[in-house]
């Protein structure tokens, strides 16, 4: 994992987490949705994997969330 951006990491990984939630879905019932498996989905949502580009097209997507919105930082 890229040290230099671990915080960045961080913030996507909660933001993911914050609209999962407000959208009523588990890790499990997103993994699902997208394609990913649930540890794939944790790992990002803790920053223990950074994310690429297409898992969070995916997770956009499935959220019907514009992509932006997850490097908003709160």
């Amino acid at each position: 994992m890229d040290s230099k951006h671990y915080k960045a990491y961080i913030q996507i990984g909660l933001n993911i987490l914050h609209y999962r939630k407000e959208q009523g879905l588990t890790q499990e019932q997103l993994a699902d949705l997208i394609g990913y498996s649930r540890n794939q989905l944790q790992r990002v949502e803790t920053a223990n994997a950074a994310p690429t580009v297409a898992i969070l097209m995916d997770i956009s997507d499935a959220l019907q969330i514009p992509i932006e919105k997850f490097f908003e930082m709160r």
